[in-house]
């Protein structure tokens, strides 16, 4: 079976989804929340590889049935995340609808979106403000939203605010011994937490940062930093992936189990920084594509992928990382689908020669 006939199959089963309970919160396209977003931009870099009109007239009809509804999704760090392929598509249709919405969100994020010590993006949600909180999540979650907008709207003030998220957390995040990212930072209790290195949460900046450069493609100051703290988490990563392929839900706690969307997501990090001249192919592909085949044997028949830890709030134990349920979710689907979008620009390279 091809990376494209995989992706299909992994498509259908999420398209399956669309009918679920929102409530369920697990495996659902109908709502507008994180899991949906990250779901529809691997759906959307999926469009972009194949080309594949089907999957187009899904995304804008996914967003047209959403804006239709008269009541708006209550505006938090998480619900900013499908702004991302909604910027995309304004970009390829060039839907006039679109661009209220687009400028509404921005107008939020950039004057109304609480802000920590140092004008960090304060990780609120729905159920909580998370006062004075940084999370590694918000980086995927609402700064790639600013930094496309900022590219495909022409507003350096933008990227320029992404960028500075990407360095404040940075800053309180990834552990200097190491190189992991801890989940979260209190400027209230000035800690980390548990100080736990959960692996979906390191997987957000992995995955990310490269896409950040990738949006962007500035050669700055700044991304010379986020190059630098990524090259010292993947040096990491590299010397805590399990045998398996795989990545335990705390990276450096081995008995934890182990969780397939975080390492999904690395691995596109990793094939794609090496494609973008990030990382030496030689001695990380190797890496990358163990992950990538670790991922692959997690994706059943029906298209689902396996071994997806569920949503994470910010634990104060490590018992609370180890005791989160395992089951399919949307984003597992979404991270996925990024995976397969490098699998298959290697396999197309491939078929060239």
């Amino acid at each position: 079976m091809t990376y494209h006939e995989i992706a299909d199959r992994v498509l259908s089963m999420l398209k399956q989804a669309d009918g679920n309970d929102p409530s369920n919160g697990h495996l659902t396209m109908n709502n507008w929340e994180w899991p949906s977003g990250v779901a529809l931009y691997g759906i959307y870099k999926t469009y972009q590889q194949t080309g594949d009109s089907a999957i187009l007239d899904y995304l804008t009809s996914w967003y047209d049935e959403m804006l239709s509804h008269s009541e708006q999704p209550q505006r938090n760090v998480n619900t900013v995340a499908p702004m991302l392929t909604l910027v995309c598509l304004y970009k390829e249709t060039k839907q006039a609808s679109y661009l209220p919405v687009i400028e509404s969100w921005i107008t939020w994020v950039m004057k109304e979106m609480p802000r920590t010590e140092f004008g960090g993006l304060q990780h609120c949600t729905a159920w909580n403000k998370h006062y004075q909180q940084l999370w590694c999540d918000t980086l995927f979650m609402t700064c790639l939203f600013l930094a496309k907008a900022g590219v495909v709207l022409e507003r350096p003030e933008l990227i320029d605010e992404s960028e500075y998220q990407f360095l404040l957390h940075i800053r309180y995040l990834q552990e200097k011994v190491t190189g992991l990212f801890y989940h979260g930072w209190t400027f209230d209790l000035r800690n980390n937490f548990a100080n736990a290195f959960w692996a979906r949460g390191n997987a957000w900046f992995t995955a990310a940062a490269i896409e950040l450069f990738d949006i962007t493609k500035r050669e700055n100051a700044a991304m010379r930093m986020v190059h630098t703290a990524w090259l010292d988490q993947v040096n990491a990563l590299w010397k805590y992936q399990r045998v398996n392929g795989l990545f335990t839900t705390l990276i450096d706690v081995e008995e934890t189990y182990c969780e397939t969307s975080a390492t999904a997501a690395i691995a596109y990090g990793i094939l794609k920084g090496i494609r973008m001249g990030w990382l030496p192919k030689e001695k990380y592909q190797e890496m990358g594509m163990l992950s990538a085949d670790a991922v692959l044997a997690q994706i059943d028949e029906t298209g689902a992928v396996q071994g997806v830890s569920g949503g994470t709030g910010m634990g104060h134990t490590l018992q609370h990382y180890k005791d989160i349920i395992v089951t399919p979710t949307a984003y597992g689907q979404g991270l996925t689908f990024l995976m397969l979008t490098e699998l298959m620009r290697q396999e197309h390279t491939k078929s060239r020669y």
